[in-house]
């Protein structure tokens, strides 16, 4: 046995280490954007829960994966996804009004139910799936910096796998 081999023994520790954690640096990458792109494939939009309307069954920061809908079909009780203005909102049906084509809803932390009644063609769809605290990371890696953040950790992932395919001790020929 040479010198070498004895000084790379503890190589194969840090090796593995840096194996390991490249893989899962690259492996989390690449979910957590599948799992705000992913549920597309299946009919579901993601939005980003910003205000405590709704709590506490859907937590401020919560993601909510949304289905379209007929509004016809909606039944006080859904949650639902709406337009306002620009803005989503998520609120719980209380009546649907068929003949005014209008949804009545309330968030479950208001006093009482909102001020104006939802238009049928403002209904984006039904909350079918509440995922908390995903929100937040979801919105800031949709920014340029969250996506040059994603880019720079697939790149120290990549390098910590070659790193540890460097340290790795080489077999004697």
């Amino acid at each position: 046995m040479d010198k070498r081999s004895n000084t790379r023994g503890g190589g194969k520790f840090l090796s593995a280490l840096c194996r390991i954690l490249g893989t899962v640096i690259m492996i989390a990458v690449i979910l957590v954007p599948l799992a705000v792109l992913g549920p597309r494939l299946f009919g579901l939009r993601a939005y980003h829960v910003t205000s405590g309307s709704m709590e506490p069954a859907i937590p401020t920061g919560s993601l909510v994966y949304v289905r379209a809908a007929q509004a016809e079909t909606l039944e006080a009780g859904e949650i639902i996804a709406f337009s306002v203005r620009g803005s989503v909102v998520t609120h719980r049906v209380l009546e649907n009004d068929a003949a005014a084509r209008e949804l009545i809803t309330k968030g479950d932390a208001n006093d009482r139910e909102d001020l104006t009644p939802i238009p049928y063609n403002a209904l984006i769809g039904r909350v079918a799936v509440t995922v908390p605290r995903l929100g937040a990371l979801a919105s800031s890696l949709t920014t340029l910096y969250g996506k040059i953040f994603l880019a720079a950790a697939l790149a120290v992932g990549f390098l910590l796998q070659l790193l540890g395919t460097q340290l790795a001790p080489r077999e004697e020929e």
